[in-house]
């Protein structure tokens, strides 16, 4: 089968024919959630659905992630063509869910709410798209299947499994569903996207005793209680406002009954950042007002910094390419003015690989779109038609980039 790039139908029938079986594999990932590195059972719904395609597959042996290489019958020996990565994630969240829908997720304090079904369910459908039209690929795509996005470091993992090499990828792409804009329509920028994602916490110690007593005791907590206050101000009078930092104190935990001061108060929660200047100055900055507010205290203070993500990066020339092929392949494209301050891992990727990574719009017809539950929310749901458009994204940015690159 001939298929005309520029032709909007070719790029829709892609998505449609098998968006039957796309919302298929779909549901039953819905129903059966799994958390971190080791996701067993989704990885063999995609292998299954993937049997009998003309794919190399590689294991990681870090994770139950895998990639699925298909060599296009366009490729010569020892000719310079393009291989073009396209990723999917398949881990969910420890939420438990609230939809009522009938294939709602079967695993209490597990759900898939951040749409990573959708994700693996849209990269199988492209890759069987693409395996069917292998004969009129220039170049070769791989598919990522990767667990472990959910704050485990999965796609990092596979990197260092080397599953980034033999053949090394020339670009990169990944597409995470969205239901807070309309079904079918694009949104991205170029630049960053999202954030750096550290977790910063500290033990603040004192001296305990009774609360009837509190001058014989060094007490904790008024030093945890302005530690709060005064991170914030660290951020709103040392952070220019133009590369912008976001610290939030999400966990307090002290004590153990009403008339006792404790000995410790531990702290907990997020820095979000969008250069590495900034997430320097934050960190420096998180640890010399602990330090500093506790001891003034009479407290001691000690401080932990586990980097997370890095800020997610998108090719201003993949971007583009995005954008070009939203009006074609959905119903338009919107630029985001500003970086959202969440993070992923598919950061590592575009660390080393030229690419970016859109939001896909799956909001149910004829919803305020504004005000749907959003990702990480009990209640996520998403149009299931939306991703006949995911596929067809999917297959329009391998093809034209395997056949033009980014010109």
């Amino acid at each position: 089968m001939s298929l005309d790039l520029d032709t909007a139908a070719d790029w829709t029938s892609i998505g449609e024919a098998g968006l039957d079986d796309v919302v298929a594999l779909r549901r039953a990932i819905h129903a059966e959630p799994e958390l971190g590195l080791h996701c067993p059972a989704t990885t063999a719904k995609a292998k299954a659905a993937l049997a009998g395609l003309p794919l190399e597959i590689r294991d990681s042996t870090r994770t139950t992630g895998f990639v699925a290489i298909l060599r296009g019958g366009r490729v010569r020996q020892g000719s310079n063509t393009r291989t073009v990565l396209l990723r999917g994630d398949m881990d969910a969240l420890p939420m438990t869910e609230e939809t009522s829908l009938a294939f709602a997720s079967r695993t209490p304090g597990r759900m898939h709410a951040c749409g990573h079904d959708a994700h693996t369910a849209m990269l199988v459908g492209a890759a069987k798209a693409l395996s069917a039209r292998r004969e009129e690929l220039p170049g070769t795509v791989m598919f990522m299947f990767q667990p472990g996005e959910e704050g485990h470091h999965g796609a990092r993992e596979m990197i260092a499994d080397g599953l980034l090499d033999g053949p090394r990828p020339d670009a990169a792409f990944a597409l995470h569903i969205t239901p807070n804009a309309p079904a079918g329509v694009f949104v991205g920028r170029a630049g960053p996207l999202l954030a750096s994602t550290d977790t910063v916490s500290a033990t603040i110690q004192g001296r305990g005793g009774h609360a009837a007593m509190p001058h014989d005791c060094i007490d904790p907590i008024p030093a945890a209680c302005e530690v709060v206050g005064a991170l914030q101000a660290m951020i709103a009078r040392t952070i220019p406002v133009a590369d912008p930092a976001v610290l939030t104190i999400t966990q307090v935990h002290a004590g153990s009954s009403h008339n006792i001061i404790p000995e410790t108060v531990e702290l907990m929660g997020t820095l979000r950042t969008l250069s590495p200047e900034t997430r320097a100055r934050a960190r420096a900055g998180f640890v010399r007002v602990v330090e500093s507010v506790a001891a003034a205290h009479g407290c001691t203070a000690e401080c932990r910094l586990d980097e997370g993500y890095p800020v997610t990066s998108c090719d201003p020339r993949a971007t583009a390419l995005i954008e070009e092929l939203a009006g074609t392949v959905g119903t338009g494209w919107e630029r985001m003015p500003v970086p959202m301050m969440g993070g992923e891992d598919f950061s590592y990727v575009l660390q080393q690989v030229p690419g970016a990574m859109a939001f896909l719009g799956v909001a149910l017809d004829g919803s305020d779109h504004r005000a749907n539950p959003p990702l990480h929310n009990t209640r996520m749901t998403i149009d299931e038609r939306a991703m006949a458009t995911g596929v067809a994204m999917h297959c329009a940015l391998a093809m034209r980039y395997l056949e033009r690159g980014f010109g």
